[in-house]
């Protein structure tokens, strides 16, 4: 992996923790709550890394629907190049379809749970190859 490209992290209030990480921690506020449709704040660090505070998802929580859809779940997001990326999704393969691949715009994302049940996700920011294989989905395929 690369770098580390962006971490969700679970929250009880919303409110107080938008208002710690703006102006206790000075994060750069890149989405305020109103942008999504769910319990969320996006912020970043001077060194890039995007932050986002979600009050929904904590992991003892989840049920089977949960795990089938992983959007908006507390979990860090490392980022690779392609051929990586690819490499990981294909040794992951039995965690398909509902964890992606994603189209998230500028990247694109697969989530998948680790051996102690973290979720963590892989992004790539390199282009897709013209034989891609797999549909990607997106926030629409959630239901």
């Amino acid at each position: 992996m690369d770098a580390l490209d962006h971490i969700n992290i679970d929250v009880d209030d919303l409110s107080a923790a938008h208002e710690f990480y703006r102006d206790v921690l000075d994060l750069t506020l890149l989405r305020p709550p109103e942008d999504f449709q769910g319990d969320h704040v996006m912020f970043e660090t001077d060194g890039g890394t995007v932050v986002t505070l979600v009050e929904t998802g904590r992991g003892e929580r989840w049920d089977e629907r949960g795990l089938d859809h992983p959007l908006d779940k507390a979990h860090v997001a490392f980022e690779t190049d392609r051929a990586t990326y690819q490499s990981v999704m294909d040794g992951l393969d039995d965690q398909f379809p509902k964890q992606g691949p994603y189209d998230w715009g500028e990247f694109e994302g697969f989530y998948f749970v680790d051996p102690s049940g973290n979720l963590l996700e892989v992004v790539t920011y390199d282009p897709a190859p013209a034989d891609r294989s797999r549909r990607l989905l997106d926030h629409d395929d959630v239901e």
